[in-house]
C-alpha cells in the first residue's frame, strides 16, 4: 500500500512526485515508457523560466534526475484501470494490481495528427503543434496554420507578430473560432485565409537537412490541388487526452474535470497537467498543477490516516 501513486512521468507527474516526497509520502510514479512528456519531443524550449534555451529532452532529464535525487520511485508499466474500494485506490496495470491511499493522474494529452504523408517525418523540422513553443524559430518566415477553431486562430494571430506571412487553412467555408478572434484575423494584414481546403501532403527538402518546404492542398469542392510554399506547418485539429482508463467526470473531449485543488469527481483521485480541463496546455501550468495536486493529496491522506 503506497501513500500516493502518480500515473504519468511528465512535468506534472514528476513535480507532483517531488512535492509528495517532500511531504513524507511513500510515492510511486508509473510511467508507460522510458521517455515521458510531450515536451521531450521539442528540439528547443525557450519559454520555461530560468532556462532561456534548452532542449525538451534535456529539460525532462533534469526533472527526472531531481525526482530521483529526492527519492521518488518510478516503474515502467501500462495502467489499465483505476477504481476506489472505500478509501483505498486499486490501480490495475499490465503487471498486476497496486494499492494507494490517493492517486494523481498526470497522463497528459497528445495532439491529433492530420495523418498525411510527410507529417510524421517532419515533426520538429517545420511541423509543430505549438506556436508558443516553436513560433520564434520562424521569425520573418512563411508559416501555415491548419485548423479553424479557437486554438488555431489564436496561434495564427500570435504567429502573425513573428512571421512574415501566415496562411490559415481550414477545410470548411468559415472558421469555427469565436467572432472576436475572427475579427482580429480580418484586421491582420499578413494573415491570409484559405478556406474549403485541406492538406494532402507536407513536403520537405530531399537534400541536406530535411525541413518543410511546401504543402499540397486540395479544394474540398472542386478537388483541384495546388502547392503552397511554406517554412512551417502548425497543426491544430484537436488534442486527445490519455484518460480512457479512469472513470471520473470529464468534459466532452475526454479531459478530466477538477476543482481548484485538482481533485476529480472521485474523492482521493486528482488530475494534473494536460489530461485535465485546463485553459492552456503549457509546461508551466503542468508544473503548477502537479504541485497543487500533491499538496491536496497530502492533506487528504492526513485526514484518512
Amino acid at each position: 500500500m503506497y501513500d500516493l501513486i502518480i500515473i504519468g512521468g511528465g512535468p506534472a507527474g514528476l513535480t507532483a512526485g517531488i512535492y509528495a516526497v517532500r511531504y513524507g509520502l511513500d510515492t510511486l510514479i508509473l510511467e508507460r515508457n522510458e521517455i515521458s512528456g510531450q515536451i521531450s519531443m521539442a528540439d528547443i524550449v525557450e519559454n520555461y523560466p530560468g532556462f532561456p534555451s534548452i532542449s525538451g529532452l534535456e529539460l525532462m532529464e533534469r526533472f527526472r534526475t531531481h525526482a530521483q535525487e529526492v527519492g521518488v520511485k518510478t516503474t515502467i508499466t501500462e495502467v489499465l484501470s483505476v477504481r476506489s474500494e472505500g478509501t483505498k485506490k486499486i490501480i490495475t496495470t499490465d503487471s498486476g494490481d497496486l494499492e494507494a491511499k490517493a492517486v494523481i493522474i498526470a497522463t497528459g494529452a497528445n495532439p491529433k495528427h492530420l495523418g498525411v504523408p510527410g507529417e510524421k517525418e517532419l515533426i520538429s523540422k517545420g511541423v509543430s503543434y505549438c506556436a508558443i513553443c516553436d513560433g520564434p524559430f520562424f521569425r520573418n518566415k512563411i508559416v501555415t496554420v491548419v485548423g479553424g477553431g479557437n486554438s488555431a486562430v489564436t496561434d495564427a494571430l500570435f504567429l502573425s507578430k513573428v512571421a512574415q506571412k501566415v496562411y490559415l487553412v481550414h477545410r470548411r467555408d468559415h472558421l469555427k473560432a469565436v467572432r472576436v478572434l475572427q475579427d482580429r484575423v480580418d484586421g491582420t494584414p499578413n494573415i491570409e485565409l484559405i478556406l474549403n481546403s485541406h492538406v494532402l501532403e507536407i513536403v520537405g527538402t530531399r537534400e541536406g537537412i530535411k525541413k518543410v518546404e511546401k504543402i499540397i492542398l486540395e479544394d474540398v469542392n472542386s478537388r483541384e490541388t495546388r502547392e503552397l510554399s511554406t517554412n512551417g506547418v502548425f497543426i491544430y485539429v484537436g488534442i486527445h487526452p490519455n484518460t480512457e482508463f479512469v472513470d471520473v467526470e470529464k468534459d466532452e473531449g475526454g479531459f478530466i474535470k477538477t476543482d481548484r485543488w485538482m481533485e476529480t469527481s472521485e474523492k482521493g483521485i486528482y488530475a494534473a497537467g494536460d489530461c485535465r480541463d485546463t485553459p492552456i496546455w503549457q509546461l508551466v501550468t503542468a508544473v503548477r498543477d502537479g504541485a497543487i495536486a500533491a499538496t491536496a493529496a497530502y492533506e487528504y491522506i492526513e485526514k484518512i490516516r
